[in-house]
This record gives C-alpha cells, sequence and structure tokens, in this order.
C-alpha cells in the first residue's frame, strides 16, 4: 500500500487496519488525513483478501475534531468552491464493512468519522460531542444527520446547541455505540469483531451493510421489499450453497466469497 504521512496502515489476517496518526494535534483531521484515510479505505475496498476494515486512533484521541487551524481563514466562497469535507463521502461508499475502534476524544468531526462506520466499539474512557456551536459553526461532516438517526432529536439537539459531550455510558444507553469495551483491549477487542466479519461471506456481509443502511433512507415498506430481493439473490452465489450445506451436515462452513 501506498506510504502515508498521516496515518498507519496494516494487515491481520483479513483485516484491514487504518490508524489516525497525528498526536500532536490529537489527531485532528485536515485535509491531507481526509484523503490518506480514503485512499487507503478504497484500497482495503477493493483488496480480495481484505473482509473487515478498522479505523483507529490513539488511547488519548480517536479525533479531536477538523482542524480549526486549516479553516480558520478560509471564506464562504473558499469553502464553497472547495465542496470543502466532500471527500469524506467517499468513506461511507466503501462496501467492505467498517469497523471504528473509538478511545479518548471523538468530537466534532472525529464523532462524524466514528458515526460514518458501521460499527463503533468503545473503549470506556472515549467520550464524544459535537461541539462546533462554540466555534461559530455547526457540523459539516454529517454530524447533525447522522447523529439524529443515531440517539434521536432531543439527544442530537442538546449536543449540536450547547456542545456538550457525551461519555461512553450515555453513548451506548443512546444507541450510538455498539459496544463498550476496556480501554486497555478496546482496539483488540475491534480488532477481533473485525476478523468475525471477515471470517463470514464477503459478498453476503456487502449485501447486509447495504440492506441495513438501506433502512435509514426509505419507508418500512420499501425496506422490506428491497430486503427481501437481496435475500433472494444469495442465493445466487456459491456460499448460500455452502452456507446452508455446512449447516445440514453440522460442520463449519468453508466460504470461498463467491
Amino acid at each position: 500500500m501506498t506510504t502515508f504521512e498521516t496515518i498507519t496502515t496494516e494487515q491481520r489476517g483479513r483485516v484491514g487496519i487504518i490508524t489516525l496518526n497525528r498526536p500532536k494535534a490529537l489527531n485532528a483531521l485536515n485535509s491531507q488525513l481526509m484523503a490518506e484515510v480514503v485512499s487507503a479505505a478504497q484500497a482495503y475496498d477493493t483488496d480480495p483478501s481484505v473482509g473487515a476494515i478498522v479505523i483507529t486512533g490513539s488511547e488519548r484521541a480517536f479525533a479531536a475534531g477538523a482542524d480549526i487551524k486549516e479553516m480558520s481563514e478560509k471564506t464562504y466562497v473558499d469553502m464553497l468552491s472547495e465542496d470543502f469535507f466532500s471527500a469524506w463521502g467517499h468513506l461511507v461508499e466503501v462496501r467492505t464493512p467498517v469497523i471504528a475502534a473509538v478511545a479518548g476524544f471523538a468530537l466534532g468531526g472525529g464523532c462524524e468519522l466514528a458515526m460514518m462506520c458501521d460499527i463503533i466499539i468503545a473503549a470506556e474512557n472515549a467520550v464524544f460531542g459535537q461541539p462546533e456551536i462554540n466555534l461559530g459553526v455547526i457540523p459539516g461532516i454529517g454530524g447533525s444527520q447522522r447523529l439524529t438517526r443515531a440517539i434521536g432529536k432531543a439527544k442530537a439537539m442538546d449536543m449540536v446547541l450547547t456542545g456538550r459531550r457525551m461519555k461512553v455510558d450515555e453513548a451506548e444507553r443512546a444507541g450510538l455505540v455498539s459496544r463498550v469495551v476496556p480501554t486497555e483491549t478496546y482496539l483488540e477487542d475491534a480488532i477481533a469483531v473485525a476478523t468475525t466479519i471477515s471470517e463470514l461471506s464477503l459478498p453476503i456481509t456487502i449485501l447486509a451493510k447495504q440492506a441495513v443502511n438501506r433502512s435509514q433512507e426509505v419507508s418500512l415498506a420499501e425496506g422490506i421489499l428491497f430486503e427481501r430481493r437481496v435475500f433472494h439473490s444469495t442465493f445466487a452465489t456459491e456460499d448460500q450453497t455452502e452456507g446452508m450445506a455446512a449447516f445440514v451436515e453440522k460442520r463449519d462452513a468453508n466460504f470461498s466469497h463467491r
């Protein structure tokens, strides 16, 4: 994979790992980091040896927000002409399941990056927030939209309008995070989840992800019809044949990802 300056990458088994690596800036999300995260995720997404992706930061900070120094001198025309932050949209187009392993601060853009992932595994010291209101702006990478869908209008409005931070126990109760794990093992726990997913049929996990995401965009009736048609389509795969045969024969399935 390409050599990067603001992230590191490694592969463990069928899991690709992207680590944000701007420690002096608490992994603040600048344009270079955005481009590198997207590039690495896209590379893993097209690699048949990768069945899941983990995005993580450090124990102190997943990402403490967008890079304010980079934005502070920009004008409205600058932001509009550059379509600032739009490249993050390519991350949510990644079809391979993506897990966020979050410890420490996940604020502003950091919270938004975590919400772009399919599953959030949060350490006990994780803290979430959308404090942009304190800077005279609003969330710009989907915070007002994904946070509302994740935890409901009441809590999202509270966080966006006051900038208050949400500790991990409240985040779990509200439905923002999937699991809370010890800080000492949060990354290994996230990789374990990713490994479980990666060992299943890749085309089926891609379809399952698409089906769940569809529920956020359409009516219940349309979503159920979409799910049923996708379910039907799984019977065109070799992995459906293998999976059901393995169940009947009481053995572990050996998926070929076809």
